[in-house]
């Protein structure tokens, strides 16, 4: 299917992705928040434990499965695309088949492996979203291999919005009725089930209307292994940096639980500390939105200047990549850190594991340079040994677990989940070095960095201090935690990022190439008037 589209649609079609992308990463980690309040920390732990095996899987599927489809489908014509989908459907097919198999029959074994079998059904159950991938992967790819978003979006916003609100009107249903957690759990993964079906429909009705759609009746020969050995290759690499996030959760899954009754805690106990420890999981996606919608919306602009001798070349667009994750990066992990125990109480109704949760919430930092790293590592067609090094701290945070979780709790497996990310980073930074020597930031940025790190804690610790004990001390303490951390977050936000405009360690022409940048150039242009008035006479 030969592109029929400019570099302007191209970049329009992605802006609509990363669109749908942020609205869907909004969506899944906001529902948690409510979901956790209907089954407390027990039922979390239950969703939770489950959950990292059906996110890999769809994941993988239907959205690394779909870009390396689209990537083999763009410079084919109508009839070699029809034969080239069929065998991606084929191949898909079988990969979802032998995946839903080992999930539903192995359900009790693994289950057990993780020290509870009452899981078992809530694996069964999620495990038949696996068998939906191939199609939604399928169609999502034949239309981004023509720039046709539109369709993709609407179905990724679909998909996940009948997600949520299944998940939360059945776990509501199942709660109200007395049914167990685990009962609850297991409508919760129906949720996912049913919100992936709302996906498929909406994208076949589409695919059907779509008059230029490729010829699946195509009778033109294609190779079946060159295809696939592609497919597996590019749906991994395009997936790999999505994926991380979960595999860490699924080592979790397998050793948090057994470690602590192995260490002495009571089994209800520590399902108690590891739903208390998942409060983490929707903090962490939320801060990390803006490093996942950089990589979406920078990476095309990289891409497009890759190999430019001349004129305007990617080195711009890496470091502003680089500045932009690493400054809202640290920013939404420090912010959290400072006002964890109002926002924990404000959203899961206990400050219970805020300590931990306080190291946890650093893993947003080391997630926000990993994400733009690994996309310009994949721009540049680096897939191995950044895959190797993301294995590497991913060993290291299981390693760090069976060393740390006996004698912390959860604590420990936070300790070990920001061991892992940050050996990671460390790794990934070493190597984009030796493959593109570029300076990603000066002196100055990181010391504006530190100063209004600083700042804003200087003026945070006090003021929340002040309001918990004396300003809101005399309201329920849910409210009073809410008008905490809220305030906290009213005054924190703008008085860092008044900081950093004032230092103007990103220029106004940068901002403006950032999502909802051309306010914060406003801001700067502002903030440093006198300075350039100044400098003129």
């Amino acid at each position: 299917m030969q592109q029929q589209w400019n570099m302007k649609t191209f970049m329009k079609g992605a802006a609509m992705l990363a669109a749908a992308g942020i609205i869907v990463k909004i969506l899944s980690a906001v529902y948690r928040v409510p979901f956790q309040n209907l089954v407390g920390d027990k039922g979390f732990y239950i969703y939770q434990q489950v959950y990292p095996f059906i996110g890999i899987m769809t994941v993988w599927t239907s959205s690394g499965f779909a870009v390396a489809i689209s990537k083999i489908l763009a410079d084919r014509d109508r009839e070699e695309a029809g034969g080239v989908m069929r065998i991606a459907l084929l191949y898909l097919a079988a990969v979802s088949g032998l995946s839903f198999l080992v999930l539903f029959a192995g359900a009790g074994t693994i289950t057990g492996w993780m020290g509870d079998r009452a899981l078992a059904p809530l694996l069964r159950t999620g495990s038949v979203v696996i068998l939906l991938m191939p199609l939604l992967a399928l169609l999502k790819g034949a239309f981004q291999a023509q720039g046709r978003m539109g369709p993709v979006a609407g179905a990724q916003i679909a998909e996940q919005a009948v997600r949520v609100l299944v998940i939360l009107a059945g776990t509501w249903i199942a709660v109200s009725a007395g049914a167990s957690l685990y009962r609850a759990g297991e409508a919760a993964m129906w949720g996912t089930v049913i919100g992936e079906l709302a996906g498929v429909i909406l994208i076949l009705v589409l695919y059907r209307r779509w008059e230029g759609r490729p010829d699946l009746r195509s009778r033109v020969a294609v190779p079946f292994w060159p295809v696939a050995r592609e497919l597996t290759a590019v749906s991994l690499a395009a997936s790999l940096s999505s994926l991380i996030l979960l595999f860490f959760q699924l080592i979790d899954s397998f050793t948090m639980f057994n470690l602590m009754t192995a260490s002495g805690s009571s089994r209800e106990a520590a399902m108690e500390a590891k739903g208390v420890y998942d409060r983490g999981q929707p903090l962490v996606q939320m801060g990390i939105l803006i490093a996942s919608t950089l990589s979406l919306t920078m990476v095309p602009l990289v891409a497009a200047h890759i190999g430019k001798k001349s004129g305007r070349t990617a080195e711009p667009f890496v470091q502003l990549a680089w500045r932009a994750a690493f400054l809202f990066g640290w920013a939404a992990s420090l912010g959290l850190i400072l006002v964890m125990p109002y926002v924990n109480e404000m959203l899961f109704e206990t400050r219970s594991g805020s300590g931990a949760l306080m190291i946890f919430c650093l893993q947003i930092f080391w997630l926000s340079l990993i994400l733009p790293l690994m996309a310009v590592l994949q721009g540049l067609g680096r897939v191995k040994i950044p895959a190797l090094i993301l294995f590497g701290g991913l060993v290291l945070k299981g390693l760090a677990n069976m060393l740390l979780i006996p004698d912390m709790g959860i604590t420990g497996a936070a300790i070990a989940g920001n061991a892992g990310f940050a050996a990671a980073t460390a790794g990934l930074l070493v190597y984009f070095k030796r493959v593109w020597t570029v300076r990603l930031a000066d002196g100055k940025f990181y010391r504006a960095v530190i100063g209004a790190s600083v700042l804003m804690a200087a003026v945070l610790i006090p003021w929340m201090g002040l309001s918990d004990k004396w300003l809101f001390a005399g309201l329920p303490s849910r409210t009073g935690a809410m008008l905490t951390g809220l305030s906290a977050v009213a005054i924190g936000a703008p008085l860092f990022l008044a900081a950093i405009a004032k230092s103007r360690i990103l220029s106004e022409k940068e901002w403006y190439l950032l999502p909802g940048g051309r306010r914060l150039a406003g801001m700067q242009l502002y903030l440093n008037k006198n300075r350039k008035s100044e400098g003129s006479e």
